[in-house]
C-alpha cells in the first residue's frame, strides 16, 4: 500500500512538472529580436528616423526619415543598428508586404537628398513598397533637383520607385493623412520619446516574462529532482528552503504581472480617456504583445502552483513521518528511562516514614512520568490521522502506534503494583510501630508507677489495675502470631524488615515478661500484710550508677570496666534486670531512676545517632553535588544559567557542615554516658547555630533556582552516580529539619531529667534553640521588606515580628479624616528593632514553595528615641498604643489576643529601658568628665566646695544607676535629629506631657521637678548661670553650623543678650559674626568658662535654678552630634 501511494504521488509530480516545463518552453523559443531599444536608446533618441505607427493604402508600414542636417555624419553602424530595430517592430505579415519610406528633405540641399537616397537604399535591411521624397522646396534645388533626378535616375535606381514629390499635399495623395504626422501635415498623434519609453517597457516586459519562465523551469527542475532527507532537521530546513523559493517566484511572478497590466494600461489609457480615440496598428500590435506575454505568465503560473502544491505535499508527509520518527525515539527513550527508573522502587521500606517518604517519591515520579506516558499515548494516536491522510508511510507507522500503547500499559501496570506492595509495607510498619508505641507506653507505666505508693494494699491494687487495664489495649496494638505475619506479608519482607518484625516481637514478649513480673510483686503486696514493708533495702552502687550526678562524682562511684559495661546493656536487658533487682529489693525507690535513666540514655542514642547520619548527608551532598560542579569532566552537562550559582544553591552548607564534623558532633559524643548534662553542650555552642540562620535566608533563592534547573541532566547523573533514590532538593532541606529536630529531642530528654542536676541547662538550652528558631523565622520574614530605602542592619536586632489591626490619631491633618481613621482599622505587619519599628502592608504572593510567602510593603517606622508606649487602652485588652512626638502621632495597635499584646509590651518596655539606661550612664560620664575639668577656682573658701559637691554627685549618680526599674513617667524630651519619617527615620520630638497618660512609657528621662534631676544636675558645681558677657569657646562645632555663623575653639563670643524660647544672641569677636544659639547649644560651646563678669559662689548655687531643663537623656546621649540647625542668625 505504501509503495503505491509513493508511485502515484510521483506520478503526479511528473505530468505536472512536464506540463510547467511546456508552458516555459512556448515562453522561451518565442522569436527573440536582435536588439532592444535599452540597447540603442541613445541612437533612437537621435530621431532620424522613427516608426510613426502609420500605414499605407495597403497595410505597409511607414517609416519617417525627418529632415536632419547632420545625416551624413551619422556613423554607419548606428545607422544599421537604427534601421534594423525599426524593420524588426512591425509584425511578419506587415513586414512582408514591404515598408513605405517617407524621406524629409524640403530644408536640404539636391546633394545631400541624393546621399542620402544611396546610402538608405544601400542600408536598408527589409522589404521596400514605396519610396517617398519630399524635394527641397528652394526655387533653385527644386530646379536643380529636377534636372538632377531625370539625368541619375539609372543610378538612384532601387528596387521600388522613388517617387519625387514637391510638398505635404502630394504626399497626402500616397498616405492618408490620418496616417501621417502632423510634421508632415497629418493628425496621426505620436511623440517620439512616448514611443521610445513605451518599446523599452514593453521589450522589458518580456525580457522579464522570459527571465521568470527559465527561473520557474531551473526551480522545477530542482524540485522535481530533490531526494526526500532522512532526518527532521535536513526534511524542515529542505521544506523551509523550498518554500522561501516558492514564495520569491510567486512575487517575481506577481511583479512581472504588475508591470504588465501598466504597461498595458498605459496603452489603452486614450482609449480610456476618449471612447472614440483609435489606436494605430503599432500600438494595437503593442496591446496584443502584452496581453499574450500576460496570457503565458498567468498559464505559467497557475501549472507552477500545481506543480508546487503536490511537491509541498510530499515533503509535508515526509518531515511529519520523520516528526513521528523523532519522537518515537525519544518518547521510547523516555519511557525506557522512566521504566528503569520504576524498577529501581524495590526498597520496601525501614520504618513508616520511610515508606511514607517512598510513597511520596513513588507519587512524585508517577506525576512527573506522567507527561512521558501522556505524550507516548498522544503520539500513538497520531495513528489515525496518518490514515485518514492516505500517508504513504501508513504501514510503518502502525507497528510503532501498538508499540508505544504496550509500553504504556505496562509502565501503568508496575507503577500500581509497586503502589499497592508500599501500601502493604506501610500496614506492617503501622503494626509495628503500634506495638513499639505500646510497649514504650508500658514501660513507661513501669517507670512511672510510685514505689513508695505501691507498698500499701490500696497502692498495689491500683498499680494492679493501671496494669491489667494498660494490657487490655494490647488487643489491637501488639503482634498476636509471628508466623501469620511471615505469611501476610511474605512478598514484602525482606532479610532487614523481617529482623525488624522479629525485633519488635522480641521487645513485645520482653516487656510482657516484665509485667508479668511486675504483677506478680504486686500481688503479693496486695494481699492482706501484718505489718508494712520497709522498701529501703541498701543499693550496691557499683552496679548501677546515679542518674544525676555530674561526670566528676560518676567517675568516682563507678569503675572503668564497670561503666563500659553498663553502657553495653542493650534496653530491652537494662529493663529486664531492672525489674529483677526490684523484685530483689522488694520494690526500690530506684527503679523510677532507672527507668528514667534507660530513657535518657535512648533520647541521647538517637540524638548521636541522627548527627552522625546528618553529618554524613550533610558531606554526601557537598562531595557528589557541590563539588561536583567545579568538576571540569561534568562541565557540558552543566547549562550556561546555573553555572557559577552554586553559592545560591548550597548556600553556607559546608560552613554547617565543618561546625558539626569538628566541634559540636565530638562534643555530644563525650556526653553520651552523661546524657542529663548535655545542655551543656548546646549552651557551649548556641552561638555557633547562628549560621543557621543564613542558610534559611537563602533557602527561598536556592529553591527557586532548583526548580529551574530540576531537570537537569547533571543533578541526574550525580543523584546516579551517589545511588540516592531521593533528589537533592530533599537534602537541601535537611539543614532546616535538624534545627528544629533539636529543640523535640531537648523537650524529651528535659522531660526524664526534671531532678537531675543537668535540667537547669537542658531547659536553658531549649530556651535557646526556641529563641534560634525564632530569630530564624523572623529573618525570613524580614528579608520579606520591600521599599525601605535605608540599610535594615542599622536598624539593630530584630526583636519581634507580626500582624496588627493599626488605627491613627494625629493632631495634624484635617479632622474629618481623623474620625474616619479610627473606624477602620489598617492592617499592618509591625517588625519591632533595638532602634526602629517598622511599619509595613502584607502582600501574599501566588507561587510554590518559599515563593509562595508573603511579602512586605514598607510604609513608615518610628525612630525608638522618640517613641512612647501606653500599655492599656479602654474597651479592648488587646489594644495598646505607640505614640510619638509628644502624641502628635499616636497609633493604636489592636493585637490578636491579649497574650501577644503582653509579650510586644514587656518587650518595648525592656527596649526604652535599656535606652533610657544608656542614656543617663552616658550623661553621668559627661557630668563627670565636665567637673573633672574645671578650673581652679579664684578663693580657697570656694575651692573646697566643687571636691565635695563633685563627690556627692558622683555618689548619687552610682546609686541612680540601679534605680531604672522604677521609672514610671517621662517629662519633656528633646530627640536628636533623625531623617524625616518614611526615609528610615522618624521627626524628632520636643514635648510630652506625662500628665496624659498614666501608664505611659518612655525612652526620654524625666528632668523637669524631678528629684532625680536636681541630684544629677542641680546644685553641682560642674553647673553655671549663662549672663551676658565674653566668653572663650572650648570645643569646636563644624557640623552643621550654617555658613553665617560658626565658632572654633579658642573663639572670643560675647553674649549680648536672651530673648525667647530660651534662644542668646551671640557676637563672635574673632570673626565680627552674630547670630541666635540655643542655650543648651551654648552652654556646651562655652564649657566652664568664665566671662568678664565672673560667678561668685552664690550664683553658681543657684544656678540650677535658673536655668532651663528641657534637655532630655537623649541630648546627654547625642552630646557629639547636636547640630547647629537651628541657629537663626
Amino acid at each position: 500500500m505504501t509503495l503505491s501511494l509513493i508511485s502515484l504521488l510521483y506520478k503526479d509530480i511528473a505530468e505536472l512538472w512536464l506540463l510547467l516545463k511546456k508552458c516555459t518552453d512556448e515562453i522561451m523559443h518565442q522569436d527573440i529580436i536582435p536588439l532592444y531599444a535599452a540597447d540603442i536608446q541613445d541612437q533612437l533618441k537621435k530621431q532620424f528616423a522613427y516608426l510613426s505607427g502609420g500605414r499605407g493604402g495597403n497595410g505597409c508600414p511607414v517609416i519617417t526619415f525627418p529632415d536632419y542636417p547632420a545625416f551624413s555624419e551619422i556613423p554607419e553602424k548606428e545607422f544599421q543598428n537604427v534601421l534594423t530595430y525599426l524593420t524588426s517592430i512591425p509584425s511578419l505579415r506587415d513586414a512582408g508586404i514591404g515598408f513605405i519610406l517617407v524621406i524629409d528633405r524640403r530644408q536640404d540641399k539636391w546633394t545631400s537628398v541624393k546621399a542620402s537616397i544611396l546610402r538608405i537604399a544601400a542600408s536598408f535591411p527589409g522589404n521596400l513598397q514605396l519610396v517617398l521624397v519630399l524635394r527641397p522646396t528652394g526655387f533653385f534645388h527644386r530646379a536643380l533637383s529636377d534636372i538632377a533626378f531625370r539625368f541619375n535616375k539609372d543610378e538612384l535606381k532601387m528596387k521600388v520607385p522613388i517617387i519625387m514629390l514637391g510638398s505635404v499635399s502630394e504626399l497626402q495623395g500616397y498616405i492618408d493623412k490620418t496616417q501621417l504626422t502632423e510634421d508632415l501635415g497629418g493628425t496621426l498623434d505620436y511623440c517620439h520619446t512616448r514611443w521610445l519609453s513605451r518599446r523599452t517597457a514593453i521589450e522589458g516586459f518580456a525580457q522579464k516574462v522570459k527571465q521568470t519562465a527559465q527561473i520557474l523551469q531551473s526551480f522545477g527542475t530542482e524540485l522535481a529532482e530533490t531526494e526526500l532527507p532522512n532526518d527532521v532537521q535536513s526534511t524542515s530546513s529542505l521544506l523551509a528552503t523550498h518554500t522561501e523559493k516558492k514564495d520569491k517566484m510567486k512575487e517575481d511572478i506577481r511583479v512581472a504581472v504588475e508591470q504588465g497590466n501598466d504597461i498595458l494600461g498605459s496603452i489603452t489609457k486614450p482609449v480610456t480617456e476618449n471612447p472614440d480615440y483609435k489606436l494605430n496598428q503599432d500600438q494595437l500590435d503593442n496591446q496584443t504583445t502584452v496581453e499574450r506575454l500576460l496570457a503565458q505568465l498567468h498559464e505559467t503560473e497557475t501549472a507552477f502552483d500545481e506543480f508546487w502544491m503536490k511537491h509541498q505535499q510530499k515533503l509535508e508527509q515526509c518531515l511529519h513521518l520523520r516528526n513521528f520518527e523523532q519522537n518515537f525515539r525519544e518518547v521510547k527513550a523516555a519511557l525506557d528511562i522512566v521504566s528503569e527508573r520504576l524498577s529501581a522502587f524495590t526498597d520496601v521500606g525501614n520504618s513508616r516514614s520511610h515508606v511514607e517518604h517512598i510513597l511520596k517519591d513513588l507519587a512524585n515520579f508517577k506525576e512527573k512520568s506522567d507527561e512521558t506516558v501522556t505524550k507516548a499515548k498522544m503520539l500513538a494516536s497520531e495513528r489515525d490521522a496518518f490514515i485518514q491522510s492516505n500517508h504513504y508511510a501508513v504501514d510503518s507507522i502502525i507497528p510503532k502506534c501498538s508499540e508505544l500503547h504496550n509500553l504504556c500499559d505496562a509502565f501503568t501496570t508496575e507503577t500500581e503494583r509497586r503502589r499497592k506492595l508500599l501500601n502493604k509495607s506501610l500496614e506492617l510498619h503501622d503494626l509495628l510501630e503500634k506495638s513499639m508505641k505500646w510497649c514504650d507506653e508500658g514501660i513507661y507505666l513501669l517507670a512511672s508507677q510510685p514505689v513508695d505508693k505501691c507498698q500499701s494494699q490500696d497502692g498495689a491494687e491500683s498499680a494492679l489495675q493501671e496494669i491489667e487495664k494498660f494490657l487490655d489495649t494490647g488487643a489491637g496494638n501488639k503482634i498476636k502470631e509471628l508466623n501469620k505475619i511471615y505469611e501476610e506479608y511474605a512478598h514484602i519482607l525482606n532479610e532487614d524488615l523481617k529482623e525488624h518484625v522479629q525485633k519488635v516481637f522480641q521487645k513485645q514478649e520482653s516487656m510482657e515478661e516484665m509485667f508479668q513480673k511486675r504483677q506478680v510483686s504486686l500481688k503479693k503486696l496486695a494481699a492482706k500484710q501484718t505489718r508494712p514493708v520497709q522498701p529501703v533495702a541498701p543499693r550496691p552502687e557499683a552496679f548501677v550508677k546515679s542518674p544525676c550526678t555530674s561526670p566528676g562524682l560518676q567517675r568516682e562511684n563507678v569503675s572503668n570496666s564497670e561503666s563500659s559495661a553498663l553502657r553495653r546493656v542493650n534496653y530491652r536487658k537494662g529493663k529486664s534486670e531492672m525489674t529483677e533487682l526490684h523484685q530483689s529489693r522488694g520494690g526500690s525507690t530506684m527503679d523510677d531512676e532507672e527507668n528514667l535513666a534507660v530513657l535518657r540514655q535512648h533520647v541521647m542514642n538517637e540524638l548521636i545517632e541522627t548527627e552522625r547520619a546528618y553529618v554524613e548527608e550533610l558531606l554526601c551532598v557537598l562531595e557528589g553535588y557541590a563539588a561536583e560542579m567545579d568538576n571540569p569532566l561534568m562541565a557540558h552537562l552543566i547549562s550556561p544559567e546555573l553555572q557559577n550559582k552554586k553559592d545560591i544553591l548550597f548556600g553556607n552548607m559546608e560552613e554547617i557542615y565543618h561546625f558539626h564534623n569538628r566541634i559540636f558532633l565530638r562534643e555530644l559524643e563525650t556526653y553520651v554516658e552523661y546524657p542529663e548534662l548535655v545542655g551543656r553542650c548546646f549552651l557551649d555552642q548556641m552561638e555557633d547555630f547562628q549560621i543557621y540562620e543564613k542558610y534559611c535566608q537563602n533557602k527561598p533563592r536556592s529553591e527557586s533556582l532548583w526548580r529551574q534547573f530540576s531537570d537537569s541532566v547533571f543533578f541526574q547523573e550525580c543523584q546516579r552516580k551517589l545511588d540516592h533514590k531521593l533528589s537533592l532538593d530533599s537534602y537541601l532541606l535537611k539543614p532546616v529539619q535538624r534545627i528544629t529536630k533539636y529543640q523535640l529531642l531537648l523537650k524529651e530528654m528535659l522531660k526524664y531529667s526534671k531532678n537531675c542536676e543537668g535540667a537547669e541547662d537542658l531547659q536553658e538550652a531549649l530556651t535557646s534553640i526556641l529563641g534560634i528558631l525564632k530569630a530564624v523565622n523572623d529573618s525570613m520574614h524580614q528579608i520579606a521588606i520591600t521599599g525601605y530605602d535605608g540599610n535594615l542592619n542599622e536598624l539593630g536586632k530584630l526583636l519581634m515580628q507580626g500582624s496588627f489591626n493599626v488605627w491613627t490619631d494625629h493632631k495634624k491633618g484635617h479632622t474629618k479624616v481623623k474620625d474616619l481613621a479610627r473606624f477602620k482599622p489598617m492592617q499592618r505587619h509591625l517588625f519591632l528593632h533595638e532602634k526602629a519599628v517598622l511599619f509595613c502592608k502584607k502582600r501574599e504572593e501566588n507561587g510554590e514553595g518559599y515563593e509562595k510567602a508573603p511579602s512586605y510593603s514598607y510604609k513608615h517606622s518610628l525612630n525608638m528615641a522618640a517613641v512612647g508606649i501606653t500599655e492599656n487602652v479602654k474597651g479592648d485588652a488587646k489594644k495598646f498604643e505607640i505614640w510619638y512626638n509628644a502624641r502628635e502621632e499616636v497609633y493604636i495597635v489592636q493585637a490578636p489576643t491579649p497574650e501577644v499584646k503582653a509579650t510586644w509590651v514587656n518587650e518595648i518596655r525592656k527596649v526604652l529601658t535599656s535606652q533610657l539606661q544608656a542614656c543617663r550612664e552616658a550623661s553621668q560620664h559627661r557630668t563627670l568628665e565636665q567637673t573633672q575639668s574645671l578650673p581652679l577656682p579664684l578663693s580657697a573658701s570656694s575651692c573646697a566646695s566643687p571636691s565635695r559637691n563633685h563627690i556627692r554627685n558622683t555618689k548619687k549618680m552610682e546609686e541612680k544607676k540601679a534605680d531604672l526599674t522604677s521609672l514610671e513617667g517621662c517629662g519633656t524630651t528633646v530627640a536628636p535629629k533623625y531623617p524625616e519619617k518614611g526615609k528610615g527615620w522618624a521627626k524628632p520630638s520636643h514635648s510630652l506631657d506625662a500628665s496624659e497618660e498614666n501608664d505611659g512609657w518612655s525612652s526620654a528621662e524625666e528632668a523637669l521637678n524631678s528629684s532625680d534631676a536636681e541630684e544629677e544636675g542641680g546644685g553641682g558645681a560642674g553647673e553655671m548661670k549663662l549672663t551676658p558677657g565674653k566668653y572663650t569657646v572650648v570645643t569646636d562645632y563644624d557640623k552643621g553650623v550654617s555658613e553665617e555663623f560658626t565658632v572654633k575653639s579658642g573663639d572670643l563670643v560675647q553674649l549680648i543678650r536672651e530673648g525667647e524660647d530660651g534662644l542668646w544672641f551671640v557676637k563672635n569677636l574673632s570673626s565680627g559674626r552674630e547670630g541666635w544659639i540655643p542655650a543648651n547649644n551654648l552652654l556646651m560651646l562655652i564649657g566652664n568658662s568664665k566671662s568678664a563678669q565672673s560667678l561668685s559662689s552664690s550664683e553658681s548655687g543657684t544656678a540650677s535654678s535658673n536655668l532651663s531643663t528641657s534637655s532630655s537623656c537623649s541630648d546627654s546621649c547625642n552630646v557629639s552630634s547636636t547640630s547647629f540647625s537651628d541657629i537663626k542668625g
